[in-house]
């Protein structure tokens, strides 16, 4: 499949700047510090500054510089997204660019995540936005969206719901339960650090389908000793078990760049690796 642009991303710009620039700078820090759980005086000696000028700044007594404002973010782990919202709020302008990923500038990106997920054939690997809107994957993945109704690929596919959906995977995944609550609290943890009014409706509409009486899985008559929570789901009268893996860009400079995701899936048993390589001739 091909690497498609995705739909329009809440912006640091957009909905959360005028709530970041109502509540100031200070609160926010003092939110992400706590967050953290770091004190006034760990931040202040990791950013070469002091408890005092972190309270004062945390009080609104003292704005901090541009340069500050960005050293704490950097120090307290605060992503790249919600960086732009602190300098909104301090009064500045954003320091990272939201480049659409059908940009010429991000060729070279999109060029390497699509050698990168046909690399990983036969097994499955998609790539997602901060929503989870699918913007590639490969024919592994393919094979496992076979018979998904039309109208959940359109106009774009959400990972989530073609996963939780009761006309998507769900029907096939045999530890719904546990794949289903796996996937739900993931999303609470972005939740809790990106204020994203799409990711909070994707959310409340997951985790409301129903959820049929029997998804509690079938137990196999040998339990196999996974060393991570698989996803056990059938195809084509097979059942497959992988364990997913997720990978990020390394210090993005880009907040589109920041909150892409690639997923992969690798075959927890040998049954699974020995039926994807026959798929795949």
């Amino acid at each position: 499949m091909t690497i498609v642009a995705s739909g329009p991303s809440v912006s640091a710009t957009a909905s959360g700047a005028a709530a970041a620039s109502d509540k100031g700078v200070g609160p926010l820090l003092r939110g992400w510090r706590e967050r953290r759980r770091i004190s006034q005086l760990e931040l202040a000696l990791r950013a070469d500054s002091s408890a005092r000028h972190i309270s004062f700044v945390e009080t609104g007594r003292s704005r901090p510089s541009e340069e500050m404002v960005l050293r704490l973010a950097e120090h307290l782990e605060v992503p790249v997204r919600e960086r732009n919202a602190l300098l909104l709020a301090a009064g500045y302008a954003p320091y990272y660019p939201e480049t659409p990923l059908d940009d010429p500038a991000l060729d070279a990106l999109r060029d390497g995540m699509e050698r990168l997920i046909q690399g990983y054939e036969p097994y499955p690997a998609l790539v997602v936005d901060a929503t989870y809107t699918v913007v590639a994957a490969n024919r592994g993945i393919a094979m496992l969206l076979e018979g998904v109704p039309q109208e959940l690929m359109e106009p774009a596919p959400n990972a989530m719901r073609l996963t939780l959906h009761p006309q998507g995977l769900a029907p096939r995944i045999r530890n719904l339960q546990e794949w289903r609550g796996h996937l739900l609290e993931q999303m609470q943890r972005q939740l809790a650090l990106h204020r994203s009014d799409r990711l909070r409706a994707l959310y409340e509409e997951v985790s409301a389908y129903p959820v049929p009486l029997d998804a509690s899985g079938d137990e196999p008559a040998e339990p196999v000793p996974y060393f991570a929570l698989p996803l056990v789901i059938e195809h084509d009268g097979r059942v497959l078990s992988f364990v997913s893996s997720i990978s990020t860009f390394n210090t993005p400079m880009d907040v589109t760049v920041a909150e892409l995701a690639i997923e992969t899936f690798l075959p927890a048993d040998a049954a699974t690796t020995k039926y994807l390589h026959t798929l795949a001739g």
